[in-house]
C-alpha cells in the first residue's frame, strides 16, 4: 500500500514564458484553481495523506500561502527546494528522509489526470495513455501484455502509448535513483529507472481507457484546453474537480468546522460557495 506521495513542481517552465518567469507554473490556474490543486487531488483521491511538494529555489513561499502544511486538509504536506532541475529521479535522492521504508507514488505537477491511483505492493508501475504525438514523450511498447521497450521521446514511430506524468515505486527506488547516471541531458532519466524494474520484470502499467482524463499542460495552448475542459465540467455538472477540500471531508480527514476556516481562508468566491453547501 502506498502511504506517502511526492509532487514534482519544479523546473523552469520556459515553454511558457513570460508568465513563469513570475509566477510558477504550477501556480497558474487551470479555470479557477491553480494547477497544483489537481496534481494533490490525485493522490488524495487515492486516501494518500502524507505528501512532500518539491519546489524550486526562492519560490517556497508562494507555495506556503496557498497549501501551507496540510493542517486544513487532515494532511502533512511538507517542502524541500530543489537547487536546479536534474531529471526526475532526482525527487526520490531529495525526499529519501521522507520516504524513509514506504512505497511512494511520484506525479508531476504540470500533469492534469482525472483518475484514482492505484496502490502497489512491490516493483514499479507507470500509468499509460494514448498520444496523438507520442515522440513528445517517453513511450511504452507493449508485447504479450507487458512493456517489452521503453523509450524516451523517440524520432522513430515504436508506439503511442505515452507513459503519463504519475509513476509508483516501491521503496527500492532511492537506491536506485542514487546509482543512476546522468544523460546526454545532463539528467537523471526516469526511463533509465524504469528500464532497471523492467530488467527485474518488476514493471508494471495502467492504460487508461476512454473514461479517464490526461492533459500534459507543458505550452499555453494545453493550459487553454485544460481550462476549458474543468470550465465546461464544472458548469454543466454543478461538480468541482479538485475541490481539495471536499475530498478531505469525503475521506473523513476533515470535520465541518475545518471547511468553514477553509471559507473564511479563501474569503468571498465561486470556490467558497461551493464549499458552503456542505455545511
Amino acid at each position: 500500500m502506498i502511504k506517502k506521495g511526492i509532487i514534482l513542481a519544479g523546473g523552469n517552465g520556459t515553454r511558457m514564458s513570460p508568465l513563469t518567469k513570475a509566477v510558477n507554473k504550477q501556480l497558474l490556474p487551470i479555470y479557477d484553481k491553480p494547477l497544483i490543486f489537481y496534481s494533490l487531488s490525485i493522490l488524495m483521491l487515492s486516501k494518500i495523506k502524507e505528501v512532500l511538494i518539491i519546489v524550486n529555489k526562492v519560490q517556497l513561499e508562494q507555495y506556503k500561502k496557498i497549501i501551507p502544511d496540510g493542517n486544513n486538509l487532515g494532511m502533512k504536506i511538507s517542502y524541500k527546494e530543489q537547487e536546479k532541475p536534474n531529471g526526475l529521479p532526482e525527487a526520490f535522492i531529495i525526499g529519501e528522509t521522507f520516504i524513509k521504508k514506504d512505497n511512494v507514488a511520484l506525479i508531476l505537477g504540470d500533469n492534469f489526470l482525472l483518475l484514482e491511483c492505484k496502490n502497489l505492493k512491490s516493483g514499479a508501475k507507470v500509468v499509460l495513455h494514448k498520444a496523438n504525438k507520442p515522440e513528445l514523450y517517453g513511450v511504452a511498447q507493449l508485447k504479450n501484455n507487458k512493456i517489452s521497450i521503453i523509450k524516451e521521446k523517440p524520432k522513430k514511430f515504436i508506439s503511442d502509448k505515452a507513459i503519463t506524468g504519475l509513476y509508483f515505486f516501491d521503496n527500492n527506488v532511492v537506491k536506485l535513483s542514487k546509482k543512476l547516471k546522468k544523460s546526454k541531458r545532463n539528467e537523471l532519466e526516469i526511463t533509465d529507472l524504469l528500464k532497471i524494474y523492467k530488467k527485474q520484470n518488476k514493471l508494471r502499467f495502467k492504460e487508461l481507457g476512454r473514461g479517464a482524463v490526461w492533459l500534459d499542460t507543458g505550452s499555453i495552448e494545453d493550459f487553454y484546453n485544460a481550462s476549458s475542459f474543468v470550465s465546461t465540467i464544472e458548469n454543466r455538472q454543478g461538480i468541482k474537480i479538485a475541490c481539495l477540500e471536499e475530498i478531505s471531508l469525503n475521506n473523513n480527514w476533515i470535520s465541518k468546522k475545518e471547511l468553514n476556516q477553509s471559507i473564511k481562508f479563501y474569503g468571498n468566491c465561486k470556490y467558497s460557495n461551493y464549499l458552503k453547501t456542505f455545511l
